[in-house]
Protein backbone atom coordinates (compact mmCIF):
# COMPACT_ATOMS: atom_id res chain seq x y z
CA UNK A 1 0.00 0.00 0.00
CA UNK A 2 1.30 3.43 -0.97
CA UNK A 3 1.05 5.58 2.18
CA UNK A 4 0.84 8.86 0.30
CA UNK A 5 -1.83 7.58 -2.06
CA UNK A 6 -3.77 6.36 0.98
CA UNK A 7 -3.47 9.80 2.54
CA UNK A 8 -4.68 11.53 -0.62
CA UNK A 9 -7.52 9.13 -1.43
CA UNK A 10 -8.48 8.78 2.22
CA UNK A 11 -8.96 12.52 2.62
CA UNK A 12 -11.14 12.61 -0.48
CA UNK A 13 -13.26 9.71 0.72
CA UNK A 14 -13.76 11.25 4.16
CA UNK A 15 -14.77 14.53 2.49
CA UNK A 16 -17.20 12.64 0.25
CA UNK A 17 -18.81 10.84 3.20
CA UNK A 18 -18.96 14.04 5.28
CA UNK A 19 -20.68 15.84 2.39
CA UNK A 20 -23.09 12.91 2.06
CA UNK A 21 -24.20 13.34 5.65
CA UNK A 22 -24.59 17.10 5.16
CA UNK A 23 -26.97 16.48 2.27
CA UNK A 24 -28.58 13.19 3.34
CA UNK A 25 -32.01 14.76 3.83
CA UNK A 26 -32.12 15.81 0.18
CA UNK A 27 -32.40 12.18 -1.00
CA UNK A 28 -35.60 10.11 -1.12
CA UNK A 29 -35.28 7.90 1.95
CA UNK A 30 -36.46 4.80 0.08
CA UNK A 31 -34.70 4.39 -3.26
CA UNK A 32 -37.12 5.06 -6.10
CA UNK A 33 -35.27 3.13 -8.85
CA UNK A 34 -36.67 0.14 -10.72
CA UNK A 35 -35.17 -3.39 -10.65
CA UNK A 36 -32.19 -3.69 -13.00
CA UNK A 37 -31.58 0.05 -13.20
CA UNK A 38 -27.83 -0.22 -12.62
CA UNK A 39 -27.23 -2.67 -15.47
CA UNK A 40 -28.14 0.09 -17.90
CA UNK A 41 -25.68 2.54 -16.34
CA UNK A 42 -22.50 0.51 -15.85
CA UNK A 43 -20.29 -1.30 -18.43
CA UNK A 44 -20.61 -5.04 -19.02
CA UNK A 45 -17.01 -5.72 -17.99
CA UNK A 46 -14.31 -4.33 -15.70
CA UNK A 47 -11.95 -1.64 -17.05
CA UNK A 48 -8.62 -2.75 -18.50
CA UNK A 49 -6.75 0.24 -17.12
CA UNK A 50 -6.92 2.26 -13.89
CA UNK A 51 -9.47 5.02 -13.59
CA UNK A 52 -9.19 8.06 -11.32
CA UNK A 53 -10.78 8.32 -7.91
CA UNK A 54 -12.68 11.35 -9.23
CA UNK A 55 -14.31 9.20 -11.92
CA UNK A 56 -15.28 6.58 -9.38
CA UNK A 57 -16.74 9.07 -6.90
CA UNK A 58 -18.64 10.81 -9.70
CA UNK A 59 -20.24 7.48 -10.57
CA UNK A 60 -21.07 6.88 -6.92
CA UNK A 61 -22.85 10.23 -6.84
CA UNK A 62 -24.75 9.89 -10.12
CA UNK A 63 -25.30 6.14 -10.40
CA UNK A 64 -24.94 4.44 -7.01
CA UNK A 65 -26.62 6.90 -4.63
CA UNK A 66 -29.93 6.92 -6.57
CA UNK A 67 -30.12 3.19 -5.85
CA UNK A 68 -29.38 3.57 -2.14
CA UNK A 69 -32.01 3.43 0.58
CA UNK A 70 -30.65 5.83 3.17
CA UNK A 71 -30.56 3.94 6.46
CA UNK A 72 -28.84 6.82 8.26
CA UNK A 73 -31.42 9.38 7.13
CA UNK A 74 -33.22 11.11 10.02
CA UNK A 75 -36.43 10.13 8.19
CA UNK A 76 -35.68 6.40 8.18
CA UNK A 77 -38.25 4.73 10.44
CA UNK A 78 -38.32 1.21 8.93
CA UNK A 79 -37.23 -2.16 10.33
CA UNK A 80 -34.99 -1.45 13.32
CA UNK A 81 -32.10 1.05 13.24
CA UNK A 82 -28.66 0.22 11.93
CA UNK A 83 -26.55 2.82 13.64
CA UNK A 84 -23.50 4.54 12.24
CA UNK A 85 -21.42 7.14 14.05
CA UNK A 86 -18.16 9.03 13.80
CA UNK A 87 -16.60 6.80 16.47
CA UNK A 88 -17.88 3.65 14.78
CA UNK A 89 -16.67 4.85 11.40
CA UNK A 90 -13.21 5.65 12.78
CA UNK A 91 -12.98 2.20 14.37
CA UNK A 92 -14.07 0.59 11.11
CA UNK A 93 -11.47 2.61 9.21
CA UNK A 94 -8.71 1.63 11.63
CA UNK A 95 -9.72 -2.03 11.46
CA UNK A 96 -9.67 -1.94 7.65
CA UNK A 97 -6.32 -0.13 7.68
CA UNK A 98 -4.68 -2.65 9.98
CA UNK A 99 -6.10 -5.45 7.87
CA UNK A 100 -5.57 -8.27 10.35
CA UNK A 101 -7.27 -11.68 10.33
CA UNK A 102 -7.57 -12.44 14.04
CA UNK A 103 -8.85 -16.00 14.16
CA UNK A 104 -6.53 -17.03 17.00
CA UNK A 105 -4.72 -15.17 19.75
CA UNK A 106 -1.31 -15.52 18.13
CA UNK A 107 -2.49 -13.92 14.86
CA UNK A 108 -2.96 -10.62 16.74
CA UNK A 109 -3.09 -10.80 20.53
CA UNK A 110 -4.65 -7.34 20.85
CA UNK A 111 -7.63 -8.35 18.69
CA UNK A 112 -8.55 -11.23 20.98
CA UNK A 113 -7.85 -9.50 24.27
CA UNK A 114 -9.60 -6.25 23.35
CA UNK A 115 -12.68 -8.24 22.34
CA UNK A 116 -12.73 -9.97 25.71
CA UNK A 117 -12.34 -6.63 27.50
CA UNK A 118 -15.06 -4.71 25.64
CA UNK A 119 -17.51 -7.61 25.89
CA UNK A 120 -16.94 -7.56 29.64
CA UNK A 121 -17.47 -3.78 29.65
CA UNK A 122 -20.82 -4.21 27.92
CA UNK A 123 -21.79 -7.11 30.16
CA UNK A 124 -21.22 -4.89 33.19
CA UNK A 125 -23.23 -2.03 31.63
CA UNK A 126 -26.08 -4.51 31.12
CA UNK A 127 -25.58 -5.90 34.62
CA UNK A 128 -25.34 -9.42 33.22
CA UNK A 129 -24.59 -12.24 35.65
CA UNK A 130 -20.94 -12.91 36.37
CA UNK A 131 -20.97 -16.26 34.60
CA UNK A 132 -21.11 -14.35 31.29
CA UNK A 133 -17.78 -12.61 32.02
CA UNK A 134 -14.57 -13.94 30.51
CA UNK A 135 -12.89 -14.47 33.89
CA UNK A 136 -14.89 -17.65 34.48
CA UNK A 137 -16.16 -20.48 32.29
CA UNK A 138 -18.25 -18.19 30.12
CA UNK A 139 -17.47 -15.09 28.08
CA UNK A 140 -18.43 -12.92 25.14
CA UNK A 141 -17.70 -12.94 21.43
CA UNK A 142 -18.59 -10.66 18.52
CA UNK A 143 -20.58 -12.37 15.78
CA UNK A 144 -21.60 -10.84 12.47
CA UNK A 145 -25.33 -10.94 13.19
CA UNK A 146 -27.98 -12.21 15.58
CA UNK A 147 -28.69 -14.89 12.97
CA UNK A 148 -25.13 -16.19 13.32
CA UNK A 149 -25.40 -16.03 17.11
CA UNK A 150 -28.57 -18.17 17.15
CA UNK A 151 -27.03 -20.68 14.74
CA UNK A 152 -23.82 -20.98 16.76
CA UNK A 153 -25.54 -21.64 20.07
CA UNK A 154 -28.09 -23.99 18.51
CA UNK A 155 -25.35 -26.14 17.00
CA UNK A 156 -23.51 -26.16 20.32
CA UNK A 157 -26.68 -27.12 22.19
CA UNK A 158 -27.47 -29.81 19.62
CA UNK A 159 -24.04 -31.40 19.90
CA UNK A 160 -24.19 -31.33 23.69
CA UNK A 161 -27.49 -33.22 23.72
CA UNK A 162 -26.43 -35.69 21.04
CA UNK A 163 -23.30 -36.39 23.07
CA UNK A 164 -25.46 -37.89 25.80
CA UNK A 165 -28.55 -39.06 23.89
CA UNK A 166 -26.61 -40.54 20.98
CA UNK A 167 -25.99 -39.21 17.47
CA UNK A 168 -29.00 -41.09 16.10
CA UNK A 169 -31.32 -38.97 18.27
CA UNK A 170 -31.24 -35.93 15.97
CA UNK A 171 -34.77 -36.63 14.74
CA UNK A 172 -36.07 -36.40 18.32
CA UNK A 173 -34.70 -32.93 19.12
CA UNK A 174 -37.34 -30.22 19.59
CA UNK A 175 -36.98 -26.40 19.42
CA UNK A 176 -39.44 -23.97 21.06
CA UNK A 177 -40.23 -20.31 20.49
CA UNK A 178 -43.16 -17.96 20.12
CA UNK A 179 -44.52 -17.13 16.68
CA UNK A 180 -43.03 -13.65 17.15
CA UNK A 181 -39.44 -14.93 17.09
CA UNK A 182 -37.23 -13.74 14.25
CA UNK A 183 -37.04 -15.97 11.17
CA UNK A 184 -33.34 -16.44 11.96
CA UNK A 185 -34.41 -19.21 14.33
CA UNK A 186 -36.14 -21.10 11.52
CA UNK A 187 -33.06 -20.76 9.34
CA UNK A 188 -30.83 -22.00 12.17
CA UNK A 189 -33.08 -25.05 12.56
CA UNK A 190 -32.80 -25.77 8.84
CA UNK A 191 -29.01 -25.54 8.89
CA UNK A 192 -28.65 -27.48 12.15
CA UNK A 193 -30.73 -30.35 10.79
CA UNK A 194 -33.68 -29.99 13.14
CA UNK A 195 -36.71 -31.63 11.55
CA UNK A 196 -39.37 -29.04 10.58
CA UNK A 197 -42.06 -31.02 12.39
CA UNK A 198 -40.02 -30.67 15.60
CA UNK A 199 -40.09 -26.86 15.61
CA UNK A 200 -42.73 -25.70 18.09
CA UNK A 201 -43.84 -22.21 17.11
CA UNK A 202 -46.17 -21.27 19.94
CA UNK A 203 -48.88 -18.70 19.37
CA UNK A 204 -48.65 -15.37 21.17
CA UNK A 205 -51.59 -13.00 21.27
CA UNK A 206 -52.77 -9.61 22.49
CA UNK A 207 -53.61 -10.94 25.98
CA UNK A 208 -49.88 -10.88 26.80
CA UNK A 209 -48.93 -8.12 24.34
CA UNK A 210 -47.53 -10.91 22.13
CA UNK A 211 -45.15 -12.34 24.71
CA UNK A 212 -44.81 -16.11 25.04
CA UNK A 213 -46.99 -17.60 27.78
CA UNK A 214 -44.99 -19.93 30.06
CA UNK A 215 -47.94 -22.30 30.54
CA UNK A 216 -48.19 -22.74 26.76
CA UNK A 217 -44.51 -23.68 26.67
CA UNK A 218 -44.88 -26.11 29.57
CA UNK A 219 -47.82 -27.84 27.89
CA UNK A 220 -45.86 -28.26 24.63
CA UNK A 221 -42.80 -29.60 26.45
CA UNK A 222 -44.91 -32.08 28.44
CA UNK A 223 -46.58 -33.40 25.30
CA UNK A 224 -43.23 -33.89 23.59
CA UNK A 225 -41.75 -35.69 26.57
CA UNK A 226 -44.73 -38.05 26.63
CA UNK A 227 -44.16 -38.69 22.92
CA UNK A 228 -40.56 -39.71 23.58
CA UNK A 229 -39.06 -36.56 22.04
CA UNK A 230 -36.18 -34.50 23.45
CA UNK A 231 -36.87 -30.80 24.22
CA UNK A 232 -33.44 -29.19 23.81
CA UNK A 233 -33.61 -25.52 22.76
CA UNK A 234 -35.75 -22.53 23.75
CA UNK A 235 -35.45 -19.03 22.28
CA UNK A 236 -36.82 -16.14 24.31
CA UNK A 237 -37.18 -12.59 23.01
CA UNK A 238 -36.54 -9.12 24.35
CA UNK A 239 -37.93 -6.84 21.65
CA UNK A 240 -39.56 -8.91 18.90
CA UNK A 241 -39.35 -7.75 15.30
CA UNK A 242 -43.04 -7.07 14.78
CA UNK A 243 -43.91 -5.23 17.96
CA UNK A 244 -40.92 -5.20 20.39
CA UNK A 245 -42.67 -7.68 22.69
CA UNK A 246 -40.75 -8.97 25.72
CA UNK A 247 -40.99 -12.58 26.85
CA UNK A 248 -41.03 -13.41 30.61
CA UNK A 249 -37.44 -14.62 30.83
CA UNK A 250 -37.44 -15.80 34.43
CA UNK A 251 -40.49 -18.03 34.01
CA UNK A 252 -39.28 -19.41 30.68
CA UNK A 253 -35.80 -20.00 32.08
CA UNK A 254 -37.23 -22.01 34.95
CA UNK A 255 -39.01 -24.33 32.52
CA UNK A 256 -35.88 -24.63 30.38
CA UNK A 257 -33.72 -25.50 33.37
CA UNK A 258 -36.11 -28.13 34.74
CA UNK A 259 -36.13 -29.83 31.33
CA UNK A 260 -32.40 -29.41 30.65
CA UNK A 261 -32.98 -27.24 27.58
CA UNK A 262 -30.58 -24.62 26.27
CA UNK A 263 -32.15 -21.19 26.85
CA UNK A 264 -31.09 -18.49 24.39
CA UNK A 265 -32.22 -14.87 24.77
CA UNK A 266 -32.45 -12.80 21.59
CA UNK A 267 -32.33 -9.11 22.49
CA UNK A 268 -30.90 -7.98 19.16
CA UNK A 269 -32.80 -4.67 19.12
CA UNK A 270 -33.90 -3.90 22.66
CA UNK A 271 -30.80 -5.15 24.45
CA UNK A 272 -29.14 -1.77 23.89
CA UNK A 273 -31.86 -0.02 25.89
CA UNK A 274 -31.08 -2.24 28.87
CA UNK A 275 -27.86 -0.35 29.59
CA UNK A 276 -30.26 2.25 31.05
CA UNK A 277 -31.14 1.26 34.64
CA UNK A 278 -34.83 2.05 34.07
CA UNK A 279 -35.02 -0.49 31.23
CA UNK A 280 -32.81 -3.19 32.76
CA UNK A 281 -35.97 -4.84 34.13
CA UNK A 282 -36.77 -6.15 30.66
CA UNK A 283 -33.90 -8.64 30.87
CA UNK A 284 -34.66 -9.72 34.42
CA UNK A 285 -34.31 -13.48 34.37
CA UNK A 286 -31.31 -13.42 32.03
CA UNK A 287 -29.40 -15.19 34.79
CA UNK A 288 -31.33 -18.33 33.81
CA UNK A 289 -30.11 -18.15 30.21
CA UNK A 290 -27.31 -20.17 28.64
CA UNK A 291 -26.67 -17.45 26.05
CA UNK A 292 -27.62 -13.82 25.48
CA UNK A 293 -27.32 -11.76 22.30
CA UNK A 294 -27.71 -8.10 21.36
CA UNK A 295 -26.69 -6.12 18.29
CA UNK A 296 -24.50 -3.11 19.07
CA UNK A 297 -24.84 -2.26 15.38
CA UNK A 298 -28.56 -1.68 15.76
CA UNK A 299 -28.97 0.95 18.43
CA UNK A 300 -25.59 1.55 20.08
CA UNK A 301 -23.81 3.76 17.53
CA UNK A 302 -21.53 0.94 16.36
CA UNK A 303 -21.33 0.38 12.62
CA UNK A 304 -22.48 -2.92 11.11
CA UNK A 305 -21.45 -5.62 11.84
CA UNK A 306 -21.14 -6.03 15.61
CA UNK A 307 -23.44 -8.60 17.21
CA UNK A 308 -22.55 -9.41 20.81
CA UNK A 309 -23.02 -12.94 22.12
CA UNK A 310 -22.39 -14.08 25.69
CA UNK A 311 -22.39 -17.72 26.76
CA UNK A 312 -22.51 -19.27 30.21
CA UNK A 313 -20.10 -22.06 29.29
CA UNK A 314 -17.60 -21.44 26.52
CA UNK A 315 -16.53 -25.09 26.44
CA UNK A 316 -19.85 -26.04 24.84
CA UNK A 317 -18.99 -23.78 21.89
CA UNK A 318 -15.39 -24.89 21.57
CA UNK A 319 -16.33 -28.56 21.64
CA UNK A 320 -18.56 -27.98 18.61
CA UNK A 321 -16.42 -25.55 16.63
CA UNK A 322 -12.81 -26.26 17.55
CA UNK A 323 -10.44 -27.42 14.82
CA UNK A 324 -6.72 -27.88 15.25
CA UNK A 325 -4.89 -28.51 11.96
CA UNK A 326 -1.13 -28.56 12.08
CA UNK A 327 -0.76 -25.20 10.32
CA UNK A 328 -2.76 -23.43 13.07
CA UNK A 329 -0.91 -24.94 16.04
CA UNK A 330 1.10 -22.62 18.30
CA UNK A 331 2.50 -22.68 21.83
CA UNK A 332 -0.08 -20.37 23.44
CA UNK A 333 -3.03 -22.32 22.04
CA UNK A 334 -1.53 -25.73 22.76
CA UNK A 335 -0.94 -24.72 26.38
CA UNK A 336 -4.55 -23.51 26.76
CA UNK A 337 -3.30 -20.10 27.85
CA UNK A 338 -5.48 -18.08 25.45
CA UNK A 339 -8.88 -17.79 23.80
CA UNK A 340 -8.99 -18.59 20.09
CA UNK A 341 -12.18 -17.04 18.75
CA UNK A 342 -12.12 -19.22 15.64
CA UNK A 343 -13.56 -21.88 17.96
CA UNK A 344 -16.53 -19.68 18.92
CA UNK A 345 -17.95 -19.14 15.43
CA UNK A 346 -18.79 -20.72 12.05
CA UNK A 347 -15.97 -19.21 9.98
CA UNK A 348 -12.23 -19.31 10.56
CA UNK A 349 -11.41 -15.73 9.54
CA UNK A 350 -12.58 -12.77 11.58
CA UNK A 351 -12.11 -9.01 11.49
CA UNK A 352 -10.90 -6.75 14.29
CA UNK A 353 -14.47 -5.69 15.11
CA UNK A 354 -13.84 -4.89 18.77
CA UNK A 355 -11.92 -1.75 17.73
CA UNK A 356 -15.06 0.10 16.70
CA UNK A 357 -16.99 -0.92 19.81
CA UNK A 358 -14.04 0.13 21.97
CA UNK A 359 -13.88 3.51 20.22
CA UNK A 360 -17.64 4.02 20.59
CA UNK A 361 -17.46 3.30 24.32
CA UNK A 362 -14.44 5.54 24.81
CA UNK A 363 -15.33 8.49 22.56
CA UNK A 364 -18.95 8.70 23.77
CA UNK A 365 -18.94 7.13 27.22
CA UNK A 366 -21.70 5.17 28.91
CA UNK A 367 -23.76 8.18 30.01
CA UNK A 368 -23.88 9.64 26.51
CA UNK A 369 -24.98 6.28 25.12
CA UNK A 370 -27.72 5.97 27.74
CA UNK A 371 -29.02 9.44 26.94
CA UNK A 372 -28.89 8.65 23.22
CA UNK A 373 -31.22 5.68 23.81
CA UNK A 374 -33.46 7.71 26.12
CA UNK A 375 -33.85 10.44 23.53
CA UNK A 376 -35.13 8.01 20.90
CA UNK A 377 -37.61 6.57 23.39
CA UNK A 378 -38.74 10.11 24.22
CA UNK A 379 -39.30 10.78 20.50
CA UNK A 380 -41.29 7.55 20.22
CA UNK A 381 -43.52 8.78 23.05
CA UNK A 382 -44.09 11.99 21.08
CA UNK A 383 -45.15 10.01 18.00
CA UNK A 384 -47.32 7.66 20.08
CA UNK A 385 -49.15 10.66 21.53
CA UNK A 386 -49.74 12.15 18.07
CA UNK A 387 -51.26 8.87 16.87
CA UNK A 388 -53.42 8.51 19.97
CA UNK A 389 -54.88 11.98 19.53
CA UNK A 390 -56.09 11.32 15.98
CA UNK A 391 -59.47 9.53 15.76
CA UNK A 392 -58.54 8.04 12.39
CA UNK A 393 -55.64 6.07 13.91
CA UNK A 394 -54.98 3.70 16.76
CA UNK A 395 -51.91 2.32 18.53
CA UNK A 396 -51.92 -1.48 18.16
CA UNK A 397 -49.66 -2.61 21.00
CA UNK A 398 -48.33 -0.77 24.06
CA UNK A 399 -45.05 0.97 23.27
CA UNK A 400 -42.09 -0.16 25.38
CA UNK A 401 -38.97 1.10 23.61
CA UNK A 402 -38.75 3.28 20.48
CA UNK A 403 -41.12 1.35 18.21
CA UNK A 404 -44.71 2.52 17.72
CA UNK A 405 -47.15 0.12 16.07
CA UNK A 406 -50.20 1.85 14.64
CA UNK A 407 -52.80 1.76 11.88
CA UNK A 408 -55.76 3.56 10.39
CA UNK A 409 -58.85 2.36 12.23
CA UNK A 410 -61.43 0.17 10.50
CA UNK A 411 -64.63 1.71 9.17
CA UNK A 412 -67.84 -0.21 9.94
CA UNK A 413 -65.74 -2.97 11.54
CA UNK A 414 -64.54 -4.10 8.11
CA UNK A 415 -61.09 -5.54 8.88
CA UNK A 416 -60.35 -6.55 5.28
CA UNK A 417 -60.93 -3.04 3.96
CA UNK A 418 -58.93 -1.70 6.89
CA UNK A 419 -55.98 -3.93 6.00
CA UNK A 420 -56.18 -2.86 2.36
CA UNK A 421 -56.31 0.80 3.35
CA UNK A 422 -53.23 0.46 5.54
CA UNK A 423 -51.36 -1.22 2.68
CA UNK A 424 -52.34 1.75 0.50
CA UNK A 425 -51.17 4.20 3.14
CA UNK A 426 -47.83 2.41 3.41
CA UNK A 427 -47.32 2.56 -0.36
CA UNK A 428 -48.29 6.24 -0.55
CA UNK A 429 -46.01 7.28 2.32
CA UNK A 430 -42.98 5.40 1.01
CA UNK A 431 -43.53 6.55 -2.59
CA UNK A 432 -43.33 10.14 -1.40
CA UNK A 433 -39.65 9.63 -0.60
CA UNK A 434 -40.09 11.78 2.51
CA UNK A 435 -39.83 8.87 4.95
CA UNK A 436 -39.60 5.09 5.01
CA UNK A 437 -41.67 2.75 7.18
CA UNK A 438 -42.67 -0.90 6.89
CA UNK A 439 -45.69 -2.99 7.87
CA UNK A 440 -46.29 -6.25 9.69
CA UNK A 441 -49.26 -8.30 10.91
CA UNK A 442 -50.55 -9.42 14.29
CA UNK A 443 -53.77 -11.36 14.86
CA UNK A 444 -54.74 -10.82 11.23
CA UNK A 445 -54.37 -7.05 11.47
CA UNK A 446 -52.06 -5.23 9.08
CA UNK A 447 -50.39 -2.30 10.77
CA UNK A 448 -47.48 0.08 10.30
CA UNK A 449 -44.26 0.19 12.30
CA UNK A 450 -42.64 3.52 13.18
CA UNK A 451 -39.18 2.68 14.49
CA UNK A 452 -37.07 5.57 15.79
CA UNK A 453 -33.32 5.04 16.08
CA UNK A 454 -31.41 6.87 13.35
CA UNK A 455 -28.60 8.96 14.86
CA UNK A 456 -29.70 12.18 13.13
CA UNK A 457 -33.42 11.97 13.96
CA UNK A 458 -34.84 14.90 15.92
CA UNK A 459 -38.34 15.80 17.09
CA UNK A 460 -38.90 17.91 13.97
CA UNK A 461 -38.41 14.83 11.78
CA UNK A 462 -40.92 12.83 13.81
CA UNK A 463 -43.54 15.58 13.58
CA UNK A 464 -42.94 16.10 9.85
CA UNK A 465 -43.28 12.34 9.28
CA UNK A 466 -46.60 12.35 11.11
CA UNK A 467 -47.75 15.26 8.97
CA UNK A 468 -46.98 13.28 5.80
CA UNK A 469 -48.76 10.19 7.16
CA UNK A 470 -51.86 12.21 8.09
CA UNK A 471 -51.96 13.94 4.70
CA UNK A 472 -51.77 10.65 2.81
CA UNK A 473 -54.40 9.13 5.12
CA UNK A 474 -56.74 12.08 4.57
CA UNK A 475 -56.46 11.60 0.82
CA UNK A 476 -57.31 7.89 1.15
CA UNK A 477 -60.35 8.65 3.33
CA UNK A 478 -61.66 11.11 0.73
CA UNK A 479 -61.41 8.55 -2.10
Amino acid sequence: MDSEQLREYGHRMVDFIADYYKTIESFPVLSQVQPGYLHNLLPDSAPDHPETVEQVLDDVKTKILPGVTHWQSPNFFAYYPSNSSVAGFLGEMLSAGLGIVGFSWVTSPAATELEMIVLDWLAKLLNLPEHFLCKGNGGGVIQGSASEAILVVMIAARDKVLGSAGKNSLGKLVVYSSDQTHSALQKACQIAGIHPENCRVLKADSSTNYALRPELLQEAVSRDLEAGLIPFFLCGNVGTTSSAAVDPLAALGKIAKSNEMWFHVDAAYAGSACICPEYRQYIDGVETADSFNMNAHKWLLTNLDCSLLWVKDQSVLTESFSTNPEYLKNKASQANLVVDYKDWQIALSRRFRSLKLWMVLRLYGAETLKNYIRNHIKLAKVFEQLVSQDPNFEVITPRIFSLVCFRMVPIDDDEKKCNDRNYELLEAVNSSGKLFIIHTALSGKIFLRFSIGAPLTEEKHVKEAWKVIREEASYLLRK
